[in-house]
Parts: structure tokens; C-alpha cells; sequence
């Protein structure tokens, strides 16, 4: 009788130390998603803008002395039926290829952040450089690079280059 007596308190204990885990099993969970969902980014400053000079994680600064970050430029179709797929990111809108428009690598384009942002885009083969606006998004989630400024016909006809080539290296800065 002593024994079953025990074993009825061990199991009361035991009843009561589970329910106390499972009333605190979904705080504990949602303390680690939002630790998780939310974590500190070092990449990124108060605006939430990339700012390192790796390109997986930055946001180019401008540079007194030229230069900015390495990148490979792609030539892009922004209207409608053409390679670049749906209207772009920014407004949802499809854009001429006459524009000075460019899509930026998925960390490039900070969520949005640079949507309607000047970019300055410098060509390391002719030197020559030129602004032009993020209009949209090259998805690294989906196939693009991290390190991609795809283009318009008319950013790559500025900067004197072959659009046949279809990939240049370039660098880039905010503008």
C-alpha cells in the first residue's frame, strides 16, 4: 500500500512538472523566434542599409578617390516580354531600356531600401562612369548573384561598352 501511495505522489509530481513545461514551453518558443526573427545586424546601419564593402553584406560607400565595390554588371531587359521577367520591384511598373535603370543582387537592394536611389557605376574597362536609378531587385534568392548591377542597354551604351558581351566588371557606389 506504501508503495502505491508513493508511486501516486511520484505521478501527481510528475503530472504537475509537465503541465509547468508545457505552460512555459510556448514563451520559451516565442522568446527564440523573436530572437531569431530579430537578431542585431552588423551589416547594417540606423536606416537599415547594408554598409560593409564585402559584397554579401554592403552597402558601397562613396569614395572621394573613385572606385566603390566590386561588381559584375548583366545587360537586363526592363519592358514588358523581355528578360527581366515582371515589372520591376520598385514601382511595378515596366520601365524603357533608354532609362539609366539598374536591378541590384538581392543584399544590394536592402529590401528596398535603394529603391529610387542613385547608383554611381564605374567600368573598369573604359573607365568611364555613370548614375543611374535602382528600379528593381535581381533576386540572389532565385537564381541571381550576390554581386550583380544588372542593367539597362542605355547604362551600358553610356559607359561605352558592347551590350553582346553581356557581363563586365564594374564597381558601384551609392550616388
Amino acid at each position: 500500500m506504501a508503495s502505491t501511495t508513493k508511486l501516486l505522489a511520484f505521478l501527481a509530481a510528475a503530472a504537475a512538472a509537465a503541465a509547468v513545461l508545457l505552460v512555459l514551453a510556448p514563451s520559451c518558443a516565442e522568446a527564440r523566434r523573436h530572437h531569431h526573427e530579430q537578431p542585431e545586424d552588423p551589416c547594417r546601419d540606423g536606416a537599415g542599409l547594408l554598409r560593409h564593402k564585402d559584397h554579401r553584406c554592403s552597402s558601397p560607400a562613396v569614395s572621394p578617390h573613385g572606385g566603390g565595390t566590386p561588381a559584375v554588371m548583366t545587360v537586363n531587359g526592363f519592358e514588358k516580354g523581355q528578360e527581366g521577367g515582371g515589372p520591376a520591384a520598385c514601382d511595378g511598373h515596366f520601365h524603357s531600356n533608354h532609362e539609366m535603370i539598374t536591378a541590384l543582387s538581392t543584399g544590394w537592394f536592402a529590401g528596398g531600401k535603394r529603391c529610387h536611389k542613385p547608383i554611381r557605376i564605374t567600368s573598369t574597362q573604359t573607365g568611364r562612369s555613370v548614375v543611374a536609378r535602382v528600379v528593381d531587385e535581381c533576386d540572389s534568392r532565385h537564381g541571381c548573384k550576390n554581386n550583380i548591377v544588372d542593367t539597362s542597354k542605355a547604362v551600358w551604351d553610356a559607359l561605352g561598352l558592347d551590350t553582346e558581351v553581356g557581363v563586365v566588371p564594374v564597381t558601384w557606389s551609392d550616388a
